[in-house]
């Protein structure tokens, strides 16, 4: 049997590429000798950079730049098809690389981001690949443009910080020093969300609270978004869907003529999974966590209409599924979780590998006994 693994990230617990290496060892483990295809998914988010590198065997760039809290961190980007960099915002400024009890966007930044891209023009990148997934940052941006050449001041003339503490004071920029090689390249940024970046539906209002932020900065931070993009010359890239992704960096590449994609099928045409789905006799996808939101935008969910067009079965194993799976069962030919037990959430994260082989073997030991009937 050809077999294709298109997993995303089991969040916090497994990368994809991870996660696509425990299925292939369950699968083995049964001795069907079964013809495995891995092509580990990413929808723009954490594993977006590793993903990619599989696909493309492509070269993994080390760099030290400034970590969400202002401290310098030692990270990585790839280098694929020779002049492409593919950047992580998960990687340089993601939300678990800061503490909960210390999570305040007042006390973040994108300033890295800006670093990384700089390194990217440095080597001679020619198209840059952004994945905006998983930020710790509520910042608009801010941070990532000053690095890349911006000047913004407060009312009284004097340039300000790095933080998004400062965007709450920004009321003047200047656009003349940005790095002129930006113009010289294509940006594609992966993101995964269409909200706007201010309003009911827009950064602060819907991911503000996750990243720390108490119910009187969500407002603030709101009102100051608001305020920084009508500084800019085309203030109506803010209404742009995916304007408010990763708190905001969708409105800031937006500035920089970025041109905003789904993240997830932006991999999945790097690395021709859709070839791999046609050959295949089932599919496996999975993430952390499958609700009806699945469907909009997640990998899994892309992976699923693929195998859908080419009428190819795919099944789901997720860390768990939550809400109504009626939408999901219309789409995947069965949906499994991972947990077959009363388990606390952290233990279940710490044992995600071992549970995830279990449930893939128990899954392809029914397949291969339904095949053979």
């Amino acid at each position: 049997m050809k077999i294709v693994l298109a997993p995303d990230s089991f969040k916090g617990s497994l990368t994809s590429l991870e996660a696509t290496k425990v299925m292939k060892r369950a699968i083995q483990d049964l001795g069907m000798h079964d013809e495995i295809i891995e092509k580990p998914m990413a929808d723009g988010g954490e594993g977006t950079v590793d993903a990619l590198i599989t696909a493309s065997g492509g070269e993994k760039i080390t760099i030290n730049c400034t970590g969400p809290d202002g401290n310098k961190i030692t990270t990585y980007y790839a280098i694929i098809e020779k002049n492409t960099a593919v950047i992580e915002i998960a990687n340089i400024a993601g939300l678990p690389q800061v503490a909960k009890e210390k999570r305040n966007p007042d006390y973040t930044t994108t300033f890295g981001l800006g670093e990384a891209i700089k390194d990217a023009l440095d080597h001679g990148c020619k198209t840059l690949i952004i994945g905006l997934g998983g930020s710790a940052t509520n910042d608009a941006g801010l941070g990532m443009l000053i690095a890349l050449g911006m000047k913004a001041y407060n009312k009284h003339g004097d340039e300000i910080g790095i933080f998004g503490r400062n965007l709450l004071e920004v009321a003047r920029i200047n656009m003349d020093h940005l790095d002129s090689r930006l113009k010289e390249v294509k940006i594609k940024v992966a993101c995964d969300v269409e909200n706007p970046l201010t309003g009911e539906m827009g950064a602060s209002a819907i991911y503000g609270p996750q990243k720390g932020a108490s119910p009187e900065q969500v407002v603030a931070y709101d009102k100051a978004m608001e305020r920084f993009s009508h500084l800019f010359s085309n203030n109506r890239l803010s209404e742009i869907p995916g304007a408010g992704a990763a708190g905001g960096l969708g409105f800031a590449f937006l500035t920089l003529n970025s041109e905003l994609v789904s993240g997830a099928k932006l991999v999945g045409e790097i690395s021709q999974v859709e070839e791999a789905i046609q050959q295949a006799d089932i599919v496996i996808t999975g993430e952390g966590q499958s609700d009806e939101q699945t469907l909009f935008g997640k990998a899994p969910g892309y992976i699923a209409e693929l195998a859908r067009k080419h009428h190819v079965p795919v099944i789901l194993i997720s860390g768990s599924l939550k809400g109504n799976l009626t939408p999901l069962l219309e789409k995947f030919s069965g949906c499994f979780s991972i947990l077959n037990q009363p388990v606390p959430i952290e233990e279940c994260m710490e044992r995600a590998e071992e549970f995830l082989f279990e449930q893939t073997r128990q899954v392809m030991n029914l397949v291969h006994g339904i095949r053979q009937l």
